[in-house]
């Protein structure tokens, strides 16, 4: 598995969406993007923290997912915000949404990537956390952290 990894390379990753979510599949989208998009996220310039997926007319749209303008591109740039196309296959689409109807279930970006010369989005399939839950995902954390560094200093 790290040999697949190691041309992967990372744009943004969104670790709040381990705390709000409880994440329980997770699926590789392509993306649709204009030129001067890719050319924003090989510089980094791209953040998923407000995204999320919606289905719409039996295809999967990324809202909400920031990529700056590109400095160097002509006068007509891309929208920051614009909605962005999913690229995934019929049977994929079809499995997602019909989870997503089901209460309780949404679809978000974990992180965004470059597999090679595409741009991949990485999409957690969850259920929100309450806010009891986070603060005891949070007391587990704490307590194998205060285990781990007891069994060590021994």
């Amino acid at each position: 598995m790290t040999r697949e990894r190691d041309h992967l390379q990372n744009i943004y990753r969104n670790r709040k969406v381990f705390h709000d979510y409880l994440v329980e599949d997770r699926v590789e989208a392509g993306i649709s993007l204009l030129g001067s998009e890719v050319k924003s996220l090989r510089q980094g310039r791209g953040n998923l923290s407000d995204a999320y997926v919606l289905f719409r007319n039996g295809e999967a749209w990324l809202i909400n997912a920031h990529i700056s303008p590109y400095p160097q591109a002509t006068h007509i740039n891309h929208e920051p915000l614009r909605e962005r196309k999913l690229l995934l296959s019929r049977r994929e689409l079809r499995k997602l949404a019909a989870k997503v109807r089901e209460r309780g279930y949404t679809l978000v970006p974990i992180s965004l990537y470059f597999k090679g010369p595409w741009v991949k989005v990485e999409l957690g399939l969850g259920r929100g956390k309450r806010k009891h839950d986070k603060r005891t995902a949070l007391k587990e954390r704490e307590d194998r952290r205060d285990m781990e560094r007891a069994a060590r200093d021994r």
